[in-house]
Parts: structure tokens; C-alpha cells; sequence
């Protein structure tokens, strides 16, 4: 294995450690990086807390492959788990973490949400629609679905659909028009032939504004190659519930979609359902957590001169606390 993607410069990483950092700064914390990716942020958080232990998911065996011999050096203190996230409450029940089996729980927890750096570099996984390329995407190679069986066996209407809803394209029903024509003639085998079919169906106004236009089918095709959203609709109350008292959790999204996830997720856990009018909070209805950042924390120009792929994220970050609330109401929410 080389070093190629060693370089990789992790997303918000300083900050990502600074709201983390009250979390594991005890003997025998736990982190879990629940998109373990080329394992940039695990790094860092084995760097900077002697003291912590990584439990590292993901689905991807060749991010198992890098991040393992990138972090071999911190031996034991580091955990592999081959899962995606939404398998973290099993994995965390199988060593023995889980709150809800009678463990610990964990300190602290990462999303870093969408496709890795990893994944758009390996041209033959189909990710990037710069280059032609196998039309796979998918993030578990094991996985039975590809990005080729969705394009050359999907209705209109569910083509359309995954369109317009994962992508935003709002030329999404010509787009399925134009699929299933071409594909009677030929099934899509590669990236470079779509692509091709995008530049001719999508006008050439819309084509100049809003970046490349293959880049909405692309996510697209990703997301419901992958499962992405429901994934992630199963895996953020998991993540929340693994967190021990004082625990941390941060998310990095890169569009609207997920961070709708995540920001209604919070949103239920920061509020109290105390009836209307009274001026504290009943037993056992208050907020559980409370937010770290201020609605969504976006990167600065510094960043993103040093990481183009910072650009879009969102961070949300969050604490679990003590007890329920009991003190007088909070407004606070997920905004």
C-alpha cells in the first residue's frame, strides 16, 4: 500500500478536535469514527489524546486497507469495524460499549458524511464523472446494486424520482427520457457515456450555471447506489443514544439532504416537550442534549484554500447531557 492518500488533509479537522477535546481527555475514552475513510481524522484524534481509543466504521474494504496501515502504529488503541454506520449500535454491543447492553457508552463520534477523498480518487470505482470509468459507486463492493444496474433497469418514474429528489435536477423527467431511450440501443457500461448523454440533454443555459452538469445525477446515482439517506436516517438516533453522559457527537455534511438529517434529529433531542406555559421542565421531559454550534458552522476561505473539499460542508456538533433538563425551559433547538 502506498502513501498516496496519507496526504489527504481532513475536513474542519482542528475544530472537529476542539469540540471533541472536553470528551476524552480521561483514561479509557472512546471516539468512534463512524466514517472511517482513509482514517484522517482517527489520526488525529490518536495523536492528540494518548489516552483514547478509536473505534473506526466503515463498509469500504480498501479504506479498511489504508486506514489500517496508516494507524497500525497505534496498535491495540485502534479498532477496526468493517460496517456502515447504521450497523454502530451492533458493532458497540459486540465489544461491549453499548448503554443499552450495560457498557459505558462512547465519548465522543464523527460523521463525515458524502463520498470520501479516498473513493473520488480510485478511478475505477465510478465516483467521479471527470474521468471514464466503470459506472459502479458503490462504497461496499460487496454490495449487490450499481450505479449501471440503476441507469439500465429503473423506470422513468423511479429514475426521475432519484433525480429530482437526491440530485435536485430539475430537468430530471428529460434526463430519464433520454436513459431509456439510449439504453435500448446499448446498456451504460461507463461514467463516460453518461456524461456525454447529460452534455446533450441538459440546455446549454443551465449547462453555464451551477457547476458540471453531470454533478447532480452523479449524487444522485450515489446516493441510492449506497442507501445513503436511509443509512444515515438510522444511524444519527444510534449515534445520539451511544453517547455517554457529557459525550460529544459532530457532523460534517455536504448537502442540504443530510444535514436535513442531522439537524431534525437534533432538533428533537434539544428540545423539551414540556407542555406549553409551565416554567420548568416535568420529569423526564426535557432536553437530553445540547447544541455545540450555532445552527450549521460553515468553513473559512482559509480552509477552503487548503481543502476544496470543505467548501460545502455543514458542521453541527452537540453534547449529551447529565440528566434531562429540569431547570427552567430552553428554547434552544436545532436551527
Amino acid at each position: 500500500m502506498s502513501d498516496e492518500f496519507f496526504g489527504h488533509v481532513p475536513v474542519l479537522a482542528t475544530r472537529v478536535r476542539e469540540l471533541l477535546a472536553p470528551a476524552l481527555q480521561h483514561d479509557g475514552a472512546v471516539y468512534v469514527d463512524a466514517t472511517l475513510g482513509a482514517g484522517g481524522h482517527s489520526e488525529l484524534i490518536l495523536e492528540s489524546f494518548p489516552q483514547a481509543r478509536v473505534v473506526g466504521l466503515d463498509r469500504d474494504n480498501d479504506a479498511h486497507a489504508i486506514a489500517g496501515e496508516r494507524l497500525a502504529r497505534f496498535g491495540e488503541r485502534f479498532i477496526p469495524v468493517h460496517t456502515r454506520y447504521d450497523g454502530m449500535a451492533d458493532a458497540l454491543d459486540e465489544l461491549g460499549l453499548s448503554l443499552a447492553s450495560g457498557g459505558p457508552g462512547v465519548d465522543a463520534i464523527l460523521f463525515d458524511l458524502g463520498v470520501s477523498s479516498m473513493q473520488l480518487d480510485r478511478v475505477e470505482r465510478g465516483f467521479a464523472y471527470s474521468v471514464d470509468a466503470p459506472l459502479d459507486m458503490r462504497m461496499n463492493a460487496d454490495d449487490p446494486l450499481t450505479a449501471a444496474d440503476v441507469l439500465n433497469t429503473y423506470s422513468h418514474g423511479d429514475l426521475a424520482r432519484i433525480l429530482q429528489r437526491y440530485g435536485d435536477e430539475r430537468f430530471a423527467g428529460k434526463i430519464a427520457s433520454a436513459v431509456l431511450k439510449e439504453r435500448e440501443k446499448e446498456p451504460f457500461t461507463t461514467s463516460g457515456r453518461l456524461v456525454e448523454l447529460l452534455y446533450a440533454t441538459i440546455p446549454a443555459p443551465a449547462r453555464r450555471t451551477g457547476g458540471h452538469p453531470a454533478k447532480r445525477t452523479f449524487q444522485a446515482l450515489r446516493i441510492e447506489v449506497n442507501a445513503e439517506l436511509a443509512s444515515l436516517e438510522a444511524a444519527v438516533p444510534q449515534g445520539l443514544d451511544a453517547l455517554a453522559p457529557d459525550g460529544r457527537i459532530v457532523f460534517l455534511s455536504y448537502q442540504s439532504l443530510e444535514d436535513r438529517i442531522v439537524k431534525a434529529a437534533l432538533a428533537e433531542r434539544t428540545r423539551s416537550t414540556t407542555p406549553a406555559g409551565l416554567p420548568v421542565d416535568l420529569p423526564g421531559t426535557g432536553a437530553t442534549f445540547e447544541l455545540l454550534t450555532r445552527g450549521a458552522e460553515r468553513a473559512t476561505d482559509d480552509e477552503i484554500a487548503e481543502n476544496q473539499r470543505a467548501a460545502p460542508v455543514r458542521m453541527r456538533a452537540a453534547r449529551r447531557l447529565d440528566t434531562p433538563t429540569d431547570r427552567t425551559r430552553s428554547t434552544r433547538s436545532a436551527r
